[in-house]
Order: structure tokens, then C-alpha cells, then sequence
């Protein structure tokens, strides 16, 4: 690696070191009992709280598609989607946490409390952390991101088992999943800034971000969204669609990107 790459990489490093020491200086975060307290408790067709329920289906549908599309076998190479086989590992990782996030939560808005959350959080630290090592693999090395993959699947785990033990000794803290949530939104926008593409249309990632943020603001937005439109939809509801058309933009940009000619040249030179 280029020395200049290896300072940078070093940044990314030390920003997830800093972030850990700093959280314990963050007062625990317990879970907030009015979180399960959603806008729309409406049953239809005998499927409570219906809309949040239903609204994971997309979930299900990108999830699916995507494992189907990465079983095929022309996807690795010089002409294809990945590069390396540990690309497609970690893009593999990702949308089975899609597909089984669709699951956690349809789960979870059935019956919302601290048991069937855990169901809910447990699969999105698949797709943090699988999404992480993906762009470690891709903009800093291939080599470093495979290693860590399965490091960071059982840090992720690590941040709901240990929320979820504490809640069950009357101490929940969330911090340690709050940095599995929010550091790779750092992180990987700082990769993209640093480090060359190994791919093209780089840009649908920035889209997932979007989409990712948009599902925020309407999850803090969940009755007054409601009441804007008259009763019809709630802001989760609406949260879980924009969270889903993040991750079909992802599994989009994985079946439109290539290798850059730069990446192409340099391994049909090793060839």
C-alpha cells in the first residue's frame, strides 16, 4: 500500500479507537420504555399494528433478490461485480442481515418490547458490519477487510447480547450498539473521501446514505407524520420504506458497478 493510503487507513483506525475510549466517558444509555409506544397500533386482517408490521416486506423482497442474484457464479473476475470472492462474502453477509432484518421486525412491531427488539436489532448489526468490512475490502485492502469481517459480525452481535444481558439484570445500555450503528456512517463516507474506487458509480453509495438518513428523520418524526396525513401512514411506517429503498439502491449498485479501468488493467497485468 502506498505509504500515503497507509496514514489514511491508520485515520480510519484511529477514529474507531477513539470513539470506543470516548463512549466511556458517555453516561450509559439505557432503553427508553416510550420507544415501543408507536403511532399506528391499527390491526387489519388480524395482523397488529398492521402498517409497521407489513412495512418490512420490502425488506424480505430486497433480501431475497439479492441472495438469488449473488448465487450466480459469473459474478467474481476482472468483467464481473467483484473482484475477489471475499467481496462477494461480505456483500453475501449483508443482504442475508436485509432479508433477516425483514424478519427481526415484522417481529418485533407484532408484539414491540425489549424481548422481540433484540430479534429486530440483532440482523441490522449484520448488515452495519458486513457493509463496513465491504468498503475496508474495497477502498483500503481486501486482504485487512476479510480478515476483520468476522471480528466485526461478532462485535456487532457482542453490542445487542450485552444490551440485552444488561436489560435482564435492570442496567440496558445501548451505547456500545449506538457506535455498531453510527461509526460506520462516519467511517465510510471518510473511506470514500480518501481512498481511489475500485469500482464505478461510487456515487449510489452517497444514495444509500440518503436513504438511510431520510429513515431517521421519520423514525423521530412518527406522529407528526401521521397526523400530516390525516391518519393515513405513521413516520415508522414510512422509516421501514425508506430504509428498504436504501438497501435495494444497495444491491442496485452492486449489480451496476464494475471494476474501474485502472482496476482492470492492474489485474490483467498480474494475469
Amino acid at each position: 500500500m502506498n505509504p500515503k493510503y497507509k496514514k489514511r487507513a491508520a485515520l480510519v483506525g484511529g477514529l474507531f479507537l477513539a470513539a470506543l475510549v470516548a463512549m466511556f466517558f458517555v453516561p450509559a444509555i439505557p432503553q427508553d420504555p416510550a420507544y415501543h409506544d408507536f403511532a399506528d397500533r391499527r390491526s387489519f386482517l388480524g395482523i397488529p399494528n398492521f402498517g409497521d408490521v407489513v412495512s418490512n416486506l420490502p425488506f424480505l423482497a430486497v433480501g431475497l433478490a439479492g441472495l438469488f442474484w449473488l448465487a450466480r457464479r459469473d459474478l467474481v473476475g476482472v468483467a464481473g461485480h467483484f473482484l475477489e470472492k471475499e467481496e462477494r462474502r461480505a456483500a453475501v453477509v449483508a443482504l442475508f442481515g436485509v432479508l433477516m432484518t425483514g424478519v427481526g421486525s415484522a417481529y418485533y412491531h407484532w408484539a414491540p418490547d425489549n424481548t422481540t427488539l433484540f430479534w429486530d436489532r440483532l440482523p441490522m448489526t449484520l448488515v452495519f458490519m458486513s457493509l463496513f468490512a465491504s468498503q475496508i475490502m474495497e477502498r483500503i485492502s481486501v486482504r485487512a477487510g476479510a480478515q476483520l469481517l468476522v471480528p466485526l459480525l461478532v462485535f456487532g452481535a457482542s453490542s445487542i447480547l450485552s444490551w440485552r444481558y444488561g436489560e435482564g439484570m435492570g442496567k440496558g445500555d445501548l451505547r456500545l450498539y449506538a457506535l455498531v450503528q453510527f461509526y460506520p456512517m462516519i467511517a465510510i463516507p471518510l473511506m470514500l473521501a480518501l481512498f481511489p474506487p475500485k469500482y464505478t458509480r461510487t456515487d449510489m453509495i452517497l444514495v444509500v446514505f440518503g436513504w438511510y438518513f431520510l429513515a431517521k428523520v421519520l423514525e423521530a418524526a412518527d406522529r407528526p407524520v401521521l397526523r400530516l396525513t390525516l391518519g393515513v401512514v405513521s413516520g415508522h411506517t414510512l422509516k421501514h420504506l425508506a430504509a428498504a429503498a436504501g438497501t435495494g439502491w444497495l444491491l442496485w449498485w452492486f449489480m451496476k458497478r464494475r471494476p474501474t479501468r485502472r482496476q482492470e488493467s492492474g489485474v490483467r497485468s498480474e494475469e
